[in-house]
């Protein structure tokens, strides 16, 4: 396959975006009592779906792990939007200034 390394290069980028981004969520959400589950279902997702790429694309899927992975964080990601949606809107005026 033409690139195929490049595609792993890229999906390599994805998981270490997806690792920061979760150790952020999981930082985040220690200060705000869990209120962003939404950002810490977005980074597992994207942790799986670079796993499952780049187990598909290095050939060793095992049996149907890579798959698996992938149907993982389709799971989480629509998780994600389904939590995002439930939660209220907060408004920045609702509370006061002077504490």
């Amino acid at each position: 396959m033409i690139g195929k390394r490049y595609w792993i290069w890229i999906w390599y980028g994805i998981l270490v975006l997806g690792i920061v981004g979760l150790l952020a969520a999981i930082h985040w959400g220690r200060e705000t009592k869990w209120r962003n589950l939404d950002e810490v279902l977005r980074g597992v997702g994207t942790i799986a779906v670079s796993v499952g790429m780049l187990l598909l694309l290095h050939g060793t899927g095992g049996g149907g792990a890579g798959q698996t992975l992938l149907l993982a964080a389709l799971i989480a990601f629509i998780l994600a939007f389904v939590v995002a949606r439930d939660e209220p809107p907060t408004s920045k005026h609702s509370e006061p200034l002077d504490k």
